[in-house]
């Protein structure tokens, strides 16, 4: 398995932004657990169920790393189907702390919307 550094990152000036916040299309049947509909009180039946995360890897890789069980959320692992980058890829990259703000305000917007959202810690 190749090791991932930030080498590349120091390399082209970006070290400090390589962030990235990311959103995961997942299967309708997530929405029928109690912590899932307690979480989304204002959910719209017909908007989708999504999993808001943050990562210093690409979305690409991140997703595939849930998928795989590697520091995985059960909900993507389970229940996690594709990347919704319509949603996410004009925020990316940013830095650490804007990465963990974002993802809770992402997160925020979406239910707001009629998401129903897992994550966004």
């Amino acid at each position: 398995m190749k090791r991932r550094t930030l080498r590349k990152h120091w390399a082209e000036g970006t070290a400090t932004h390589h962030h990235s916040v990311y959103v995961v299309l997942l299967d309708s049947a997530v929405a029928r657990y109690r912590k899932v509909k307690a979480t989304n009180p204002t959910r719209l039946p017909g908007r989708p169920c999504v999993y808001v995360g943050m990562t210093g890897l690409t979305p690409e890789e991140r997703f595939a790393n849930h998928k795989d069980g590697v520091k995985d959320a059960w909900v993507v692992k389970r229940y996690g189907i594709q990347l919704m980058p319509e949603l996410f890829a004009h925020l990316n990259p940013m830095p650490f702390d804007a990465a963990v703000q974002m993802e809770k305000d992402l997160a925020e917007d979406l239910r707001r919307l009629g998401y129903t959202v897992t994550g966004g810690h």
